[in-house]
């Protein structure tokens, strides 16, 4: 078992549970895990709800040699009302996990924006998932893995009940980050919409788990030397606020 930062709240976790957010930890707002990724237009901020996020994840077998990681977020504002909307999440996966983008197909966002995501090669659907919208109802979510036109590797989320396409690129994470045992991550960026930003509303729960299989390849494995495994979900909303909700998965 490897040496880690971890706070003394989470040296004893036994099971998969939400964990202590960056600000009660370190007495400040957590920075920018991915900051030399695109960039998403400037927009102002708004006045609106304080976002309270929860996250759980949890691990298991992909059917072959790699692993399934399911993200599962939970949002609501305080005091009442819907979320606020978000500009940009970022998943932070584990330094044990390595991921293998380039076994796996590719489809391209004008595959998809063409001829929706049915017709993305075979093997390119690297997550799946539901979005819960606010006050209820449900779509489905699609990832697919990608190359971008600027040649960055990463993955398109698909929410075909809305005609969504958010792009989400590979980076690895800063510093402050690597010290918490973090490596990679998955930067999806929400673009500005026709919407006003203070009329745009977060979903309730947002579940994406990532993995899947391509003949004898896999899209995530895991080193078998470690047996806590951390995660957390960097967002920043429409209102400046920023969250990181963290969790440990601890394997069997």
């Amino acid at each position: 078992m490897r040496t880690r930062h971890w706070s003394s709240g989470l040296a004893a976790v036994l099971l998969t549970t939400a964990g202590p957010a960056w600000a009660a930890e370190e007495g400040g707002a957590p920075p920018d895990p991915a900051p030399g990724g695109p960039q998403r237009p400037y927009e102002p901020d708004v006045s609106g709800p304080r976002n309270i996020d929860s996250l759980t994840v949890r691990v298991g077998g992909d059917g072959g040699a790699g692993v399934r990681v399911a993200f599962d977020r939970t949002s609501h504002a305080e005091p009442a009302g819907p979320p606020a909307a978000p500009r940009r999440f970022v998943f932070l996966f584990d330094e044990a996990l390595d991921f293998h983008p380039k076994d796996l197909p590719v489809c391209a966002r004008t595959v998809i924006e063409t001829n929706g995501p049915a017709a993305c090669p075979d093997g390119s659907q690297v997550g799946r998932g539901t979005s819960h919208l606010y006050p209820e109802g449900t779509a489905e979510v699609h990832a697919f893995n990608t190359r971008h036109p600027n040649g960055l590797r990463g993955a398109l989320v698909v929410i075909p009940a809305s005609n969504t396409i958010l792009e989400l690129t590979w980076e690895t994470v800063t510093h402050p980050y690597r010290e918490r045992g973090y490596r990679w991550a998955l930067d999806e960026i929400v673009p500005p919409s026709q919407i006003p930003p203070d009329q745009r509303v977060g979903t309730r729960r947002f579940e994406l788990t990532w993995g899947a299989t391509h003949g004898t390849a896999s899209f995530a494995t895991v080193r078998k030397n470690d047996d806590k495994l951390r995660f957390g979900l960097w967002s920043e909303f429409v209102t400046g606020q920023i969250a990181l909700p963290e969790t440990v998965h601890v394997r069997a």
